[in-house]
């Protein structure tokens, strides 16, 4: 299978034992063992150190100078009740692990803020297929639901969230579910997004590309499922610091952004 031809195919290898295919980066991993990919592996070694519970449990890996996650994909809603993590293989390259390491590994090399991938593991049976991910954990960074919960943060981090938003947009990048939670914050004050899965990379019209992302629809989507993952968190907990101020600092941070990519162009 060809790797995309935004991964650099000198660090970027393929690897496939039996049923079991595999995305890795050489240069992390020189010589492959097909374990790390499984939660079991790290457990045995004592190098999980905290995980996180969605839909399943995600593990935090400190393995020497390293910091990962390990994800399982599991799919949710009613189906995910009868099925929970398998999936239908229609190629590689369409498989959920294979086509968010390369969406990642593409965002990375364009310099936006979001993990470097490190490996992804996708086994198949039959017409059914399961998958993992391994990524880099960014460092002394919380999600922005949990920093909410505990203060509320200046007008100027709202804005720089609404110009992170902006960036990928502007590069054609939909999150197919841009929530709060899947924003972080680190103690630089520079917001991160993570959970790409189902994402990918739009084309805009060529030689448009500034201006149509204030014409095109998708990217009025995520910012509305943004807002509602906000009034949701605010209903749900008991102390939330957000309020209809705070949007409208994060919107103009995004215009802010999308101003100055038009004028640029």
């Amino acid at each position: 299978m060809d790797v995309s031809p935004f991964v650099k195919p000198q660090l970027i290898k393929n690897h496939q034992q039996h049923n079991q295919f595999f995305l890795y980066d050489s240069e992390i991993f020189p010589e492959f063992d097909v374990q790390v990919l499984t939660a079991d592996y790290w457990q045995q070694q004592n190098k999980v150190v905290g995980t996180a519970i969605g839909r399943g449990t995600t593990y935090f890996i400190a393995h020497q100078e390293n910091q990962w996650v390990l994800r399982h994909y599991y799919r949710g809603g009613l189906i995910g009740k009868l099925i929970n993590d398998g999936y239908l293989f229609t190629g590689l390259e369409k498989t959920r692990a294979f086509a968010e390491f390369n969406l990642l590994a593409t965002m990375y090399q364009q310099g936006l803020p979001v993990p470097k991938p490190i490996a992804c593991k996708v086994v198949k049976s039959g017409l059914v297929y399961r998958a993992d991910l391994l990524t880099a954990r960014v460092e002394n960074a919380n999600d922005l639901v949990g920093i909410l919960q505990e203060n509320a943060i200046s007008d100027a981090s709202w804005r720089h969230i609404g110009k992170m938003i902006a960036k990928f947009h502007l590069q054609g990048i939909y999150h197919h579910d841009l929530n709060s939670h899947n924003i972080l914050i680190d103690n630089q004050d520079k917001p991160w997004l993570i959970d790409f899965d189902r994402g990918e990379q739009r084309m805009l019209p060529a030689g448009e590309s500034k201006l149509a992302i204030s014409q095109a629809k998708w990217p009025q989507q995520n910012l509305a499922r943004l807002l509602r993952s906000f009034e949701k968190e605010q209903d749900k907990l008991t102390t939330f610091h957000w309020q209809a101020r705070d949007w409208q600092q994060l919107l103009n941070g995004y215009q802010q952004q999308l101003t100055v990519a038009v004028q640029c162009y």
